[in-house]
């Protein structure tokens, strides 16, 4: 435990501005360490991601409030790019100012990063991706309880009257009949501001929010080199941060057409071998960037393409962040925001039960998910020790089954 032990309760209203310089270097100390722990070990996506800061942040240390944190996920969930990637630089500007937000979101994505700059080098050697499946066949199970507790402490912050859960309820019903994300996001958001405008008599005139976004994929100039360089890399990743939405899922159509179909930069296996390696390494899977770099321009690539895809994550929350307390103090805002917080946690849980039906597929993992929420339900065990304890699982599995 570091020495910053006093520090880690400290209240949110402590300003990074105000404290020595002794106590602004451990605050950047421990966001380093807490982000390159959940960086190496957040498997499972932006769901379980955000299930696994919720405990590090607001349970263990107690940075913030869970309404904070609410807040937070809603604004990000209305920015392109990398919702739990996002989140993570929020926490950082806000425990650390600027220096904390470039900390927190590179401690994040860093070990990500290097793990799959490392299997892309083995991956050009070997022209095969590495069977690591029996690692998720583990962890996923752990994952799904990590997030079932993270639902359960958010969404009783988020569901604070009827309007607030039936737009919960009716983020889930979006989310299995494949309604846009974020315009699902945005409506429902409006709904609970009209609904709460409605209860309280409000007379004043509408608040609009400064939010705006690419809803769907939008045109403009292919790069057409034919010869790929690292300033080309970065530049198509770049576009691909500033508007892309949605999961991985939305990543792999733009890179297919752009990638494969239009650029003609990669094959379609070779972009799957992509996909597939962000999906089976931890932390945020746009660093499928770092590989698809790799591929394209080397070392330089890596670089450029994780760059390029991250860089306007920071900028947006940068910009972004100084207005969610004043939206707070906004009665139509404030509504808004609450709308936006419930449907965000609406679409957690469609995926989580995405998840399970993908993952709970025998008897071994359907005993895994049930002891996990045991021990994080009932006696409140670490994360990162399930995380741990369902990739050895996985990996004895994988053993006896080979033998």
């Amino acid at each position: 435990m570091l020495e910053a032990e006093d520090l880690q309760r400290e209240p949110e209203s402590v300003a990074y501005a105000t404290l020595s310089a002794t106590q602004q270097h451990q605050r950047l100390t421990e966001l380093a360490t807490v982000f390159l722990r959940l960086g190496t070990i957040a498997f499972g996506g932006p769901a379980a991601h955000i299930a696994m800061m919720d405990e590090a942040v607001v349970k263990q240390r107690q940075w913030m409030s869970r309404e904070k944190l609410l807040d937070l996920l809603g604004v990000t969930n209305l920015l392109p790019g990398p919702s739990s990637t996002e989140l993570a630089i929020h926490i950082g500007y806000e425990r650390a100012g600027w220096r904390g937000l470039f900390i927190a979101g590179s401690c994040f994505i860093l070990p990500a990063m290097l793990i799959v700059w490392g299997l892309a080098a083995l991956y050009v050697r070997y022209q095969a991706v590495p069977q690591l499946q029996w690692l998720l066949y583990g962890i996923k199970p752990v994952m799904i309880a990590i997030v079932l507790q993270a639902l359960w402490n958010l969404g009783q912050k988020a569901a604070k009257d009827v309007p607030t859960i039936l737009a919960g309820l009716a983020a889930v019903a979006g989310y299995f009949a494949g309604l846009n994300e974020v315009l699902l996001l945005l409506l429902l958001g409006l709904a609970v501001m009209l609904a709460k405008w409605q209860r309280h008599g409000t007379t004043t005139g509408a608040f609009l929010l400064p939010f705006s976004g690419v809803l769907s994929q939008t045109g403009g100039t292919a790069i057409t080199t034919a010869s790929v360089g690292w300033v080309s890399v970065f530049l198509f990743f770049l576009k691909i941060g500033c508007v892309l939405y949605g999961s991985g899922y939305v990543l792999l159509a733009f890179l297919q057409q752009d990638l494969v179909e239009r650029n003609q930069w990669l094959t379609s296996q070779q972009l799957l071998d992509a996909v597939a390696i962000g999906q089976l390494t931890p932390g945020p899977i746009f660093t499928t960037a770092t590989f698809i770099g790799y591929l394209l321009a080397g070392n330089a690539g890596a670089i450029a393409g994780t760059l390029g895809i991250f860089l306007p994550a920071f900028l947006l929350v940068w910009l972004v962040n100084p207005f969610v307390p004043k939206l707070r103090q906004s009665r139509w805002a404030s509504g808004f925001l609450d709308g936006v917080n419930a449907a965000s946690l609406g679409l957690m849980a469609g995926v989580a039960y995405t998840l399970g039906q993908t993952t709970l597929t025998d008897g071994l993992t359907v005993v895994l998910a049930v002891l996990s929420a045991v021990a994080v339900f009932r006696f409140r065990v670490n994360s990162a020790w399930l995380v741990l304890a369902g990739g050895a699982i996985g990996l004895a599995s994988y053993i006896l089954g080979a033998g």
